[in-house]
């Protein structure tokens, strides 16, 4: 028996629950991981507003890192080898927000040394979507690319992803966090009324990529307004706009960038342990106080990843 969080009915962090589960034995394909941290993303409570009836209870949380504490028969996890005692990064996974789960072993990667708990917990679901939203658009070292929310969880990893291509990245902030877009390679300008002319002002050569991480209508407009190519504009909040103003948007149900997206994992992975891939923790909180946690999430300015530690 253990502890995890699970929404009973449809709606934000103000239904979530906190109850106790049976977590099975690993069979075959399977090992069971004791959390020492789970990652936070706003898509853990974004999906829980709406759905199938059906799925409910839904468990709530897409990553952990932890230890493994038991290993099905005939299983190696995807990054080789697996056994107890193993520290070990899983992604995707169901009800992440708990002290204990059993997960497939397809999922499950050794978590590199030099990467804390908290940070290996969040890496995998914004370091692969900002990796989906740079093959969608194709983007290379020799690009202007304009970040759209660029302080954020996703934004962040897309300015270190696009360093290292040798990109050169403007990044929307407030001024608040301009120094975080610095920090990570990019020339930082504020978001707000006439930020066209102010990304013009930047690069009189033009913008060839754009990649929104907020879904304003500024963002998309701005975008629109300075990327002559549709194919090279992606959002992952602006759906609606995507549609009517035929241009990309990606998302992790579509199967293409599913599948991307779990083909990047070790890659990502790799970067990380290595120093090349930063996950800028901004605070931790216990795990039965996930829904204060989950507030603060919902509230867009955490600073940087939130983890929860059982």
């Amino acid at each position: 028996m253990t502890k995890h969080w699970v929404a009973p009915r449809f709606g934000g962090s103000e239904v979530l629950e906190y109850v106790d589960t049976d977590v099975p034995s690993p069979g075959p394909g399977e090992v069971t991981i004791d959390v020492r941290a789970a990652g936070m993303n706003p898509a853990d409570t974004k999906h829980t507003r709406q759905g199938d009836p059906s799925a409910l209870p839904i468990p709530i949380g897409y990553e952990v890192a932890g230890i493994i504490s038991a290993v099905g028969p005939d299983t190696t996890i995807a990054s080789g080898g697996g056994a107890v005692g193993d520290e070990v990064i899983a992604f995707r996974v169901a009800g992440g927000w708990t002290e204990q789960l059993t997960v497939a072993a397809a999922d499950v990667f050794a978590k590199p040394p030099t990467l804390g708990f908290p940070e290996a917990a969040n890496l995998l679901l914004a370091g692969s979507t900002a990796a989906d939203m740079i093959r969608v658009t194709r983007a290379e070292g020799r690009d202007t690319v304009l970040v759209h929310g660029a302080s954020g969880a996703v934004g962040v990893s897309l300015l270190q992803q696009l360093r290292l291509l040798g990109s050169r990245v403007i990044g929307t902030a407030s001024e608040h966090n301009a120094d975080t877009v610095r920090r990570y390679g990019a020339e930082w300008v504020a978001y707000g009324d006439g930020l066209e002319a102010r990304v013009r002002d930047l690069a009189p050569s033009g913008i060839t990529v754009a990649m929104d991480c907020v879904g304003s209508d500024e963002a998309v407009d701005v975008s629109l307004a300075l990327v002559a190519d549709r194919d090279r504009i992606v959002t992952i909040a602006a759906q609606q706009r995507a549609a009517a103003d035929g241009f990309p948007a990606v998302g992790g149900a579509q199967p293409e960038s599913k599948a991307f997206r779990d083909s990047v994992r070790q890659r990502l992975i790799d970067l990380a342990g290595g120093g090349d891939l930063e996950v800028p923790v901004a605070r931790t909180f216990p795990l039965a106080e996930a829904k204060e946690a989950a507030t603060v999430l919902e509230s867009q300015h955490p600073g940087g990843k939130l983890a929860l530690i059982p």
